[in-house]
């Protein structure tokens, strides 16, 4: 595998792993990854209820969670730890402001266009940029923007295709579309981040996700051109994972029809694991009374036939009952919980098997 570079970050296996909220990717799974070479994310997103012991207000839980999870992070490991804030938060700006000032390697921003991500870089700052996309003109608007507006191009791209666990940047439409595949839409990014290039003679990696599972994977998208890949549902069944021990025992137990699209309260499709919570929100049993936090511009709570923060909430803690696991496509392939270490042996073992 080849060194990736990120600015002057140099990934000796360049693999990063996935933000996986709400407190599936904390300082636990982010450590041990960075520690095997790779990037370790954490991920941002609902930790202002995983931390209301230090504020019953959201917003504030959630800054002084950033900082404990990389305080944390930074405690168990030397290498590169990012975080990860998607656009769609309510707090995004908060969540920012919080990952530079506590000097996060890298953000990585989707879940909508990071338009003005660069504004909140101080000058002086080491954090590195990298917007995630699902298409080439994804790509090109936000490198335009950024560069008449901040005079700063992203230190990276990460382009996810429609085979991610979580929700996705594709209609319902597009997510079986095979013109939507990885395999399309990668060659479009690199080819419009090449012209990019050339005309401000600056290196952008692009780094490719959504369904990356094996080191055959990998293999095959850096023989495309991509520059490293970003994994999460591999991560999910390793024992560093944040995760309850249900949580990760749903991907163990499940069959690949268990693997399913279902509808988001936020107005994104998303793929997740089948679960009883599901069937009754399909029967209409499932109705919030009140929103807990106001953590996504885009929900409305009252069209909303659950609150999404408190079933993911429910699933990390491992009830089951009450919520239900994002996963990727290829979650079912996960047969037993092993260490980061390991995972990383294996991955390289089957990208080396494919020479």
């Amino acid at each position: 595998m080849r060194t990736l570079k990120i600015g002057n970050l140099s990934i000796s296996i360049p693999i990063i792993q996935g933000g996986m909220g709400v407190g599936i990717s904390l300082s636990g799974l982010a450590s041990a990854v960075a520690n095997e070479g790779g990037v370790g994310v954490i991920s941002s997103a609902g930790l202002g209820l995983l931390y209301r012991n230090l504020s019953k207000d959201y917003i504030e839980a959630s800054i002084l969670g950033l900082k404990e999870e990389l305080r944390k992070a930074k405690e168990k490991t030397k290498g590169v730890i990012g975080v990860n804030v998607m656009v769609a938060m309510s707090n995004f700006a908060d969540m920012v402001k919080t990952a530079v000032a506590e000097k996060a390697d890298i953000i990585f921003s989707g879940a909508g266009l990071p338009l003005n991500l660069p504004s909140f870089l101080p000058k002086g700052s080491t954090t590195k940029l990298v917007p995630i996309v699902s298409s080439a003109r994804a790509a090109r608007v936000i490198a335009e923007k950024w560069k008449s507006l901040y005079d700063y191009l992203p230190d990276a791209f990460v382009v996810e295709g429609p085979k991610a666990g979580g929700h996705l940047g594709f209609k319902d439409e597009q997510i079986n579309d095979e013109h939507y595949d990885l395999e399309h839409i990668l060659p479009e990014v690199i080819g419009e981040i090449k012209e990019i290039e050339k005309r401000y003679h600056q290196e952008i990696p692009v780094i490719v996700a959504g369904g990356i599972y094996t080191g055959e994977d990998i293999r095959h998208f850096m023989d495309m051109g991509a520059a490293g890949v970003q994994m999460g549902t591999r991560f999910v069944t390793t024992k560093e994972c944040d995760a309850s021990d249900a949580f990760k025992q749903t991907y163990i137990d499940a069959k690949q029809d268990d693997i399913q699209i279902i509808k988001s309260p936020v107005g994104m499709p998303g793929r997740a694991i089948f679960s009883k919570f599901i069937q009754k929100v399909k029967e209409g049993q499932k109705q919030p009374k009140t929103c807990m936090c106001k953590c996504i511009k885009t929900c409305d709570i009252s069209k909303s036939p659950y609150c999404i923060i408190s079933a993911l909430y429910n699933a990390f803690r491992g009830n089951m009952d009450n919520g239900y696991a994002f996963a990727g496509a290829n979650a079912f392939r996960a047969t037993c919980i092993t260490s980061v270490k390991e995972t990383f042996k294996a991955l390289i073992e089957e990208f080396n098997k494919t020479k």
